[in-house]
């Protein structure tokens, strides 16, 4: 495993560039960043709040889960929480176009109702995105969570899955038939069969019907993912909750639910992405150390959609 950058502050949601450079956010810099080939840093968008997850859309703009930070009350504990952004702005989408550096907030909310804490996002091939909004950690109360499906014009927002435990990580299947969401503090992978852009399969209760695909041991937790051309999904591992504070990494689990984990020995590994000629170099964000690492990957990735749109 190769470190490739430092001194970066809570990296999240890296995307790998057809130039070679990894487009990631600075959750408590606030900002949309880029690390070249040469491992410099420069910073394309102070985006402000708490950015987290990332991905290119079909106009070649980068939009942007935020967020919206954390106050002094609120933090989760444990050595990273003095890096936390400390002002809460409210939960956005927002739109960043990586030429200019300009930003704009694309939504807020969802029929009347303010998104709390975007986290992740995934395209699909028709240009809709899902998101996921884990919610926000009050001093006695905790937000529900769920799972949105929306436009990248701003007119269309739609709640599909509500409520969720703290729903991080989000990705499809290589075929586009399954939605993956990752649940944060229960170490939890569910899976849903996707009928159409922004709708899937129902069951008895006229809930989207969805099947646990794997469960982590006691004390870890899961944050975001990245699905392979073989349909294993990749997720970041969470090792803040556990005896073994360095047993984070990355949970790879194959489609019928077996899976593993990586060690990376950073506690909040938080993401990954695949690039690379051949798409077959893993990039993991490590986010107590503040490194962007990157190592061979046994399996190829996938080119995400939009990855030749972007600017």
């Amino acid at each position: 495993m190769q470190t490739l950058a430092s001194d970066l502050r809570f990296p999240e949601g890296p995307i790998a560039m057809p130039d070679g450079s990894v487009v990631l956010v600075e959750l408590a810099r606030g900002t949309l960043s880029r690390v070249d080939a040469e491992g410099n840093v420069s910073v394309i968008a102070e985006l402000g709040g708490g950015p987290n997850g990332a991905a290119i859309g079909p106009d070649g703009h980068i939009y942007v889960c935020n967020n919206g930070g954390f106050d002094d009350q609120t933090d989760p504990s444990g050595r990273f929480a003095s890096q936390m952004p400390r002002e809460y702005l409210g939960g956005s989408i927002q739109r960043v176009n990586i030429r200019t550096g300009k930003s704009e907030n694309l939504y807020r909310e969802c029929n009347g109702h303010s998104l709390r804490g975007p986290n992740d996002i995934v395209f699909d091939q028709v240009g809709g995105f899902w998101f996921t909004d884990l919610g926000k950690t009050w001093p006695r109360t905790h937000d529900h969570g769920g799972v949105y499906y929306a436009s990248t014009d701003g007119k269309h927002i739609q709640e599909v899955i509500y409520p969720l435990i703290t729903p991080n990580g989000i990705g499809i299947s290589p075929d586009g038939s399954t939605l993956y969401v990752a649940e944060n503090t229960t170490g939890k992978l569910y899976q849903w069969t996707i009928t159409e852009p922004g709708n899937l399969e129902l069951g008895e209760s006229s809930r989207p019907q969805a099947q646990l695909l794997y469960a982590l041991p006691d004390g870890l937790r899961f944050d975001s993912l990245a699905v392979d051309a073989e349909g294993y999904v990749n997720v970041g591992v969470l090792s803040l909750g556990s005896m073994d504070k360095n047993a984070g990494g990355i949970c790879e689990i194959s489609p019928n639910g077996e899976g593993r984990i990586i060690p990376t020995g950073d506690p909040m590994t938080t993401n990954i992405c695949f690039g690379g000629e051949d798409c077959m170099t893993a990039y993991i964000t490590c986010s107590d150390s503040g490194t962007l690492r990157s190592l061979s990957w046994p399996r190829k990735g996938i080119r995400l959609p939009f990855y030749d749109k972007a600017l």
